[in-house]
C-alpha cells in the first residue's frame, strides 16, 4: 500500500516558535524510521503545497515501512521541521506526530483494497509557526485513496 501525505497552509521560509530563536530556510520532511536527520524529499516552508507518498505494508490493522515510527498498536509518521544551512545540513527543530491509529477502520480496510490511504492536512499552527506534536482529526483528514 502506498500512504500519500499532503500538506496545505505551509507556515513560510522562516519562523519563531516560543523558545525565542528565529528559524530561517526551513523546511520539512518525512522522517526515516529511528533516523532523526534521515527526511523523504524535503520540501521548504514556504512552498504552497506538498506532498509525500511512502510505501507501506498492511496486515491487518498493523502498518508497516520505513517512514514508520513506533510499536503495534502505537504506529506514527513523523514531519520533521528544520532550518537547512548553507552546506545543505538539516537541523530539526520541531515534529509533527500523524497517529496511524487515528486512521478509523473502515477507511484502513478500503485503503488497503485500493492501494493508497490518504493524509490531508494544514502545516501551520494557531500562531504562524510550523504545526507540532500530535496532529489528530480533524486536524489531518484521512481518505482511502485511488
Amino acid at each position: 500500500m502506498l500512504i500519500r501525505i499532503t500538506g496545505t497552509d505551509l507556515p513560510g521560509a522562516s519562523c519563531h516558535p516560543a523558545d525565542a530563536r528565529e528559524y530561517r530556510n526551513v523546511y520539512v520532511g518525512v522522517q526515516r524510521k529511528k533516523v532523526t536527520g534521515d527526511l523523504l524529499d524535503p520540501q521548504p516552508g514556504d512552498a504552497a503545497r506538498v506532498t509525500w507518498t511512502l510505501d507501506c505494508t498492511v496486515d491487518g490493522t498493523d502498518i508497516r515501512g520505513p517512514f514508520i515510527q513506533g510499536g503495534p498498536g502505537g504506529r506514527f509518521i513523523y514531519l520533521s521541521w528544520g532550518s537547512i544551512d548553507e552546506s545543505g545540513t538539516f537541523a530539526m527543530f520541531r515534529r509533527a506526530k500523524l497517529m496511524l491509529s487515528d486512521v478509523p477502520a473502515g477507511i484502513l480496510a478500503a485503503a488497503a483494497t485500493s492501494g493508497v490511504l490518504e493524509a490531508t492536512l494544514g502545516l501551520t499552527d494557531a500562531a504562524g509557526n510550523p504545526v507540532c506534536a500530535r496532529v489528530n482529526p480533524p486536524a489531518i483528514r484521512w481518505t482511502a485513496g485511488t
